[in-house]
């Protein structure tokens, strides 16, 4: 069992920053690339930025220039650093390990933590 946990998010005037940390525990063997996710009131689950187990990064095009996703994989915790923050950054946000190796089994099992909300307002 692999458990995420998200923490970070809060109330932030626009133009402000907020850094949003996400820890794996568990019975992890490896994890592979891990993502931050946002969910606004009435729309879809969008993938805000992904990072491989090399540092390889990639972002959605609404947030690049302003938000930057790092990992530390001593330990299995994966940033979000977000800048310049604007209203439509409202959500709740989800860390998420697709592909993660776990103790005793095989298979590759998909994770997601409880969500932390971020609120950007004045």
């Amino acid at each position: 069992q692999v458990q995420l946990v998200e923490s970070g998010g809060g109330l932030v005037q626009p133009g402000g920053s907020l850094r949003l940390s996400c820890a794996a525990s568990g019975s992890i063997l490896s994890i592979n690339a891990m993502g931050w996710y946002r969910q606004a009131p009435g729309k879809e689950r969008e993938l805000v930025a992904a990072i491989s187990s090399g540092g390889i990064t990639n972002y959605a095009d609404s947030v690049k220039g302003r938000f930057t996703i790092s990992r530390d994989n001593t330990k299995n915790t994966v940033y979000l650093q977000m800048n310049s923050l604007k209203p439509e950054d409202t959500a709740v946000y989800y860390c998420n390990s697709p592909k993660t190796r776990i103790i005793g089994s095989l298979g590759l099992y998909d994770y997601w933590g409880q969500g932390t909300q971020v609120t950007v307002s004045s």
